[in-house]
């Protein structure tokens, strides 16, 4: 019986050919796992927003869309002149007309439709909102078109 003693080091010649460790992350499985989850959450993110089904009961009401009243319109040619609805009324004449209009029919909380030309002056659209503003009127809305192209 014998012992076989082939070398004093007493570990054998194996760790010395092994290679050193890594340091450096591999990044390769992280992004897939990022890529898998962004996909999942863009696929569920549409159906979290359905909300809660509830069957609502039926009245007779009239949605706030609805208005009987037809709105105040006022328009400014290319000549300058200002109209409120389709009546041409001088510049001086606007706001006690406005308020009147406005009382009649339950206040300043109606919104005021403003239109003008392209090419109407500046300066005189300017006056007319700030006439406005200064009477109270803070629901003014300017209208323009679609653009077509």
């Amino acid at each position: 019986m014998g012992m076989n003693v082939a070398s004093s080091s007493g570990g054998g010649g194996r760790r010395s050919r092994r290679k050193p460790v890594m340091a450096e992350i591999n990044v390769t499985p992280m992004v897939d796992v990022m890529l898998v989850l962004l996909i999942i959450f863009m696929v569920s993110a549409p159906l979290l927003t359905v909300g809660v089904p509830l069957d609502l009961p039926q009245t007779q009401a009239k949605s706030l869309e609805q208005n009987d009243q037809k709105p105040i319109q006022m328009s400014v040619d290319i000549k300058g002149k200002v109209f409120i609805n389709d009546s041409e009324i001088a510049i001086n004449e606007l706001v006690p007309k406005l308020k009147a209009i406005t009382d009649a029919r339950g206040g300043l909380e109606e919104r005021i439709y403003l239109r003008a030309d392209k090419k109407a002056d500046y300066g005189t659209v300017a006056r007319v909102m700030g006439l406005l503003s200064g009477a109270g009127f803070k629901k003014l809305a300017l209208v323009t078109e679609a653009d077509q192209g």
